[in-house]
């Protein structure tokens, strides 16, 4: 038991390397995958809020569009001036629409301006049915 005693602690290890600093890139590795979230998820949230403002934007166009598909016939005088009105909406589309919406214009003149007035005859409703199948919203 004395042997155990006096025995020395300090032997040399030779296996053993001192301590060395190792680089550690976790943490950095962490702010690149938050700041890659935090710019989708920002990038989502704008996404989403330009949907709901651009939702119920008012669309001339449309509205335009749906008058003029609801237009009474039958009313004449009334339905010559909304073909008119409504209708300068859509003839800037292209050169055949410019060409139609002039074209409409003359034949609906006769049914203008006057107190009372016939009901459209079956050329001109071909015409305004044709002019409404070129518009494009």
């Amino acid at each position: 038991m004395q042997n155990l005693q006096t025995q020395s602690y300090d032997i040399p290890l030779h296996d053993i390397k001192t301590i060395i600093e190792v680089q550690e890139y976790s943490f950095y590795y962490l702010l690149a995958i938050v700041a890659i979230s935090s710019i989708v998820v920002l990038g989502f949230i704008y996404l989403i809020y330009k949907y709901f403002k651009n939702r119920n934007i008012y669309n001339e166009r449309k509205e335009h569009f749906k008058i003029l598909t609801s237009v009474d016939l039958k009313d004449t005088k009334k339905a010559a001036y909304a073909i008119t009105f409504y209708g300068a909406t859509f003839k800037d589309d292209g050169d055949r629409q410019k060409g139609m919406y002039q074209n409409l214009i003359d034949r609906l003149e006769v049914y203008k301006y006057k107190k009372n007035v016939d009901d459209f005859d079956g050329e001109t409703l071909s015409y305004i049915e044709l002019y409404k199948g070129m518009i494009d919203v």
